[in-house]
């Protein structure tokens, strides 16, 4: 039996993601997805301007331009792996404490994610990402114990091909719907 369309989502859950690479020839491959536990919120706004060109009196023609997106990722906290990974924080080998070095740069990744629906969850990939270094925060304990998160700024811009991000539908297969978190999705096929 088909699976229906969902017709609300709600709920952010199992965020990953996979370290990018770029070969000499330009060919993208990614490592293997790892879980960011504790989801929190996503808020990625689009990137783009709209430019119109105005003649016999109206629009007469409108561009908008796809340069991904950008906003902030919220969890509970950030994995030493992403730290390690994505960030490139150093772990001393001796004393096992991570160290910021302001001379390295973060490294490109996949962001993988879903949101849940009334009748499936909705997987989605951002194909080429960036984070700047979470914010340092905290608050004293006082008579209720809140938890304090951890935000990511994320910038997903566009590969060189193109391809920004993809989500699955109710058509997906079942292989990739239940792969989804196993490698990063990439068409097969040409796009339709």
């Amino acid at each position: 039996m088909p699976i229906k369309s969902n017709k609300v989502k709600f709920g952010l859950s199992n965020i990953h993601y996979a370290l990018m690479s770029v070969g000499e020839d330009g060919t993208i491959t990614y490592g293997t997805p790892k879980p960011i536990p504790g989801a929190v919120n996503l808020n990625l706004p689009p990137q783009g301007d709209t430019t119109q060109f105005y003649a016999e009196n109206v629009a007469y023609y409108v561009s908008v331009a796809n340069n991904g997106y950008q906003g902030d990722l919220e969890v509970a906290i950030i994995p030493e792996s992403f730290a390690v990974d994505v960030l490139k924080e150093r772990l001393d080998a001796t004393d096992k404490v991570l160290v910021e070095d302001a001379s390295v740069e973060p490294v490109p990744f996949a962001l993988l994610f879903e949101f849940k629906g009334d009748q499936h969850a909705i997987r989605h990939v951002l194909y080429n990402c960036t984070a700047s270094r979470p914010t340092v925060s905290g608050a004293t304990t006082t008579n209720t114990k809140e938890p304090t998160t951890a935000s990511l700024s994320l910038t997903a811009a566009p590969l060189a091909d193109g391809k920004v991000k993809a989500k699955t539908t109710a058509e997906t297969t079942e292989q990739t719907y239940n792969g989804w978190y196993g490698a990063v999705w990439l068409p097969k096929s040409e796009v339709i």
